[in-house]
């Protein structure tokens, strides 16, 4: 040894440094791209505060005071009346579908009764399931609909009455009357923890036998891609299963979580995202060469994952563009079915938009998977 310190022998250390940094790519991008998706996440897609969330209106007339008493909660910026509907029936459909998130009924006497000095009953109906999301928008209800409906009297016949005794709003929040925000996110958490657990382990699945040694001996086996991929995935399908009768089990003896719809429903919603959770995680290991690699993928897919499918902040509250990617993440459509399922009772007919999605994702996940599987180490 030629001394403490040499900066020859330094400096070939460092090139030696970066020239593996150059080669494992998937490690230099995350570097960059990890905060990057942050700042982008957090500095334009997160909104604690969502606005213009669809809204249903039930009215069989359109009179002045109706118009004004819409016009007015779509001025607030919180309310988007896309549906205009004749009974209550269909608007409990676009409601327990999730098609919108609140429900204006507008009795067919409104005009009759402002006129004659009475104070009628304007029922909203909200889509509690998300507490957060409704909040804002039912805390502007009562002044903003009194104040549309005494200007739409006139200035001289608003003059001669109170201005908060012309209506009076009626509140349901359906689904979590009382606000109980762990109804919203310990269902939630049941997808988070099966996404974190489920990817996580079978996205080594390839990897680790390349760096025991032992994939010449899997390759030399006379099994076929999909059977080297079953035999990778049913196991871990297995301990998924298990791991959502516990985390189910918890969610109702610890938080005593509601459960109105059919148990068997739940159960085939929870094992196809889990299907599709372990098929991610097997096309993940056939695209890494290390264990680090595949962990490092798995991370990058996780955070914009958790982030943009509705269980940390109001689905929609973020961006379209935002909506947009949220909906190639499989957590996104399994949050809605568990939730409706759950605090709704929603049957299959609620669900089955969001179900043959995550089929979607089963079968792509599959395909893409077998595609890159490699026969050999090359």
């Amino acid at each position: 040894m030629s001394g403490f310190f040499s900066l020859a022998r330094l400096g070939a250390l460092l090139i030696k440094e970066f020239i593996q940094m150059r080669r494992d790519r998937i490690t230099f991008g995350m570097m960059l791209g990890v905060p990057l998706i942050q700042l982008l996440l957090f500095g334009y897609a997160i909104n604690p505060d969502p606005k213009q969330l669809p809204a249903a209106l039930v009215a069989v007339s359109q009179d002045q005071y109706t118009r004004a008493l819409v016009s007015a909660l779509e001025t607030t910026g919180y309310y988007r009346f896309g549906h205009v509907v004749a009974s209550a029936a269909q608007a409990e459909e676009l409601l327990a579908t999730g098609a919108v998130a609140f429900v204006v009924t507008v009795p067919s006497d409104l005009a009759r009764r402002i006129e004659r000095g009475d104070r009628p009953r304007v029922l909203v109906e909200a889509d509690a399931t998300d507490p957060s999301a409704s909040s804002g928008a039912l805390s502007t209800l009562g002044t903003v609909a009194s104040r549309a409906l005494v200007g739409a009297r006139g200035p001289e016949r608003a003059m001669q009455g109170e201005a908060g005794g012309e209506v009076e709003i009626v509140v349901h929040r359906r689904y979590n009357p009382e606000g109980i925000s762990q109804y919203n996110i310990v269902p939630g958490l049941l997808g988070v923890i099966l996404q974190m657990t489920m990817v996580m382990m079978t996205s080594i699945a390839l990897t680790r036998e390349i760096e025991r040694g032992t994939m010449e001996n899997l390759l030399a086996m006379p099994a076929s891609p999909l059977e080297i991929m079953l035999g990778k995935v049913l196991p871990s399908l297995a301990v998924g299963a298990v791991q959502m009768v516990v985390v189910l089990a918890a969610a109702k003896l610890l938080f005593d979580i509601p459960f109105a719809g059919s148990a068997s429903l739940l159960l085939a919603a929870v094992l196809a995202f889990v299907l599709a959770l372990v098929l991610l995680g097997y096309l993940i290991s056939t695209m890494a060469r290390t264990q680090m690699q595949a962990l490092q993928l798995t991370f990058f897919f996780f955070l914009p994952s958790i982030m943009l499918s509705g269980f940390m902040f109001p689905f929609r509250g973020m961006p379209q563009w935002a909506q947009w990617i949220g909906e190639f993440f499989p957590l996104t459509h399994f949050l809605r079915v568990i939730r409706s399922v759950m605090l709704k009772g929603s049957g299959l007919g609620e669900i089955a938009f969001e179900a043959s999605v995550l089929c979607l994702f089963i079968l792509a996940y599959g395909a893409l998977a077998l595609a890159r599987f490699r026969n050999t180490l090359d």
